[in-house]
């Protein structure tokens, strides 16, 4: 299971309809609603500045929450919409799907990097170079991994770590089809400066 859902505050929204979402927002909040999950739609509003705070950090729409709204059970959602000004793109509206425990949803989880120590590549000098620090997974909402690792040991200079070479937890895959890469061991920046030389002096002579 995931280490921390983070909190999502809201509050229960009274009224409906234009009139109570205008007021929402000259209360400095955001209205919206959470529908799914088996329950019936819940009017809520969100502190303006804590939502754009999130919204600010990026990948809102992946990421899963722990919805609190006080006088109703903590739930699991995830956003599936955002609408926004049109003029200054400020949210004006969010929309947030309950889940429940066996709901599959797309994911950032983060990569962990071990025994980098140990990596044949990394004692000759080489550059441990992570292309992705997490990578998008459809995972299970009950079962959310915390992380998932990868073992440098026994890698050298020139070795790729793709996403097939990574044991992921039973139920989990990529959302991308493809063999992408997350990370390698590259030489050091002085022998493929050298390298280079070396080929241009070749070209050279064979100028010549």
């Amino acid at each position: 299971m995931a280490g921390e859902i983070p909190d999502l505050i809201a509050v229960e929204r009274t009224g409906t309809g234009k009139g109570a979402a205008r007021q929402a927002r000259r209360d400095g909040m955001v209205p919206g609603v959470v529908y799914g999950g088996g329950a019936e739609p819940l009017a809520i509003q969100v502190p303006f500045n804590e939502l754009f705070k999130r919204l600010k950090k990026g990948r809102f729409l992946s990421t899963l929450f722990n919805l609190k709204v006080e006088g109703h059970e903590d739930v699991r959602v995830i956003c599936r919409d955002v609408q926004r000004d049109v003029v200054k793109d400020l949210p004006r509206h969010l929309d947030l799907m309950r889940l429940r425990r066996t709901s599959k949803i797309n994911l950032f989880i983060p990569v962990e990097f071990i025994n980098e120590e140990t990596a044949p590549g990394i004692k000759k000098g080489g550059v441990l170079t992570i292309v992705r620090p997490e990578v998008e997974l459809v995972v299970t909402a009950g079962d959310i991994p915390e992380k998932i690792t990868v073992d440098l040991a026994g890698l050298n200079i020139g070795d790729v770590v793709t996403i097939s070479s990574v044991t992921l937890p039973d139920g989990v895959r990529p959302t991308i089809e493809r063999d992408f890469v997350i990370a390698n061991i590259s030489a050091p920046s002085g022998l493929r400066s050298a390298g280079s030389d070396d080929e241009d002096g070749e070209d050279e002579a064979t100028e010549e």
